[in-house]
């Protein structure tokens, strides 16, 4: 399993990534707010391990960012605050457990596999834009209710634009997303997978989803 750690200490980072590994995780590490949010919009991980007091941007920021993009990765918070309304703000904003400052590694280790079990399918894990949905859970896409049949890359590059719907995102960011095993994939391959969308999303609708900024990327947009 995947797991992104935001965690300012470089050393105590450093801890928890080595004692990660050992126990079979990958680990993706960052040391800020803003860097941590946008490994969460680029990347999917298994689950998240986040400190609160991240320089930047603090943790509640960053998962409050997150959820209101409507990724549900499960989120642990580290935090030196023993202030019950610190701790209650967090789990109001969707965190679905913290440890105080100092732990226990085997603690950590016990409460992550706790997170990481519970069920992806109790969250309703559905992406909205506009009248397109895209069900995660089951792997279902509609538009206005009508069913469309994609490939499974074609699945991928829509769930990708509609986690950063409304922003633009480069043929880079694609391609290290998507193609990320296919080192130098010709950019015309991005290209043909966007018309192979358009063509089953946007065709026979007024209202146009998938937009191109010429010369800088792709971005999906719904009313």
């Amino acid at each position: 399993m995947k797991i992104l750690l935001a965690e300012d200490e470089r050393e105590l980072n450093g801890i928890i990534s080595q004692e990660l590994r050992l126990n079979g995780y990958i680990v993706e590490s960052c040391y800020d707010g803003k860097s941590a949010l946008e490994l969460f919009c680029y990347e999917d991980y298994d689950g998240a391990v986040v400190d609160i007091m991240l320089p930047g941007m603090n943790g509640f920021s960053v998962l409050e960012n997150i959820r209101a993009k409507g990724i549900q990765t499960p989120v642990l918070f580290l935090t030196a605050m023993n202030d019950k309304k610190d701790i209650i703000r967090g789990l109001d904003l969707g965190a679905d457990d913290y440890i105080s400052k100092p732990f226990d590694l085997d603690e950590l280790l016990a409460r992550i596999r706790v997170m990481l079990r519970k069920k992806v399918e109790i969250r309703e894990n559905i992406y909205r834009c506009g009248d397109l949905e895209v069900d995660c859970n089951r792997h279902i896409v509609t538009r206005s209710g009508k069913k469309i049949e994609l490939s499974a890359k074609e699945y991928q590059l829509l769930l990708y634009l509609m986690r950063n719907q409304g922003i633009v995102v480069t043929r880079e960011q694609i391609e290290s997303n998507l193609w990320e095993l296919e080192k130098g994939v010709n950019s015309n391959v991005i290209d043909v997978y966007i018309r192979y969308l358009r063509k089953k999303i946007d065709d026979g609708y007024n209202e146009k989803m998938i937009h191109t900024l010429r010369g800088v990327g792709y971005v999906l947009k719904g009313r």
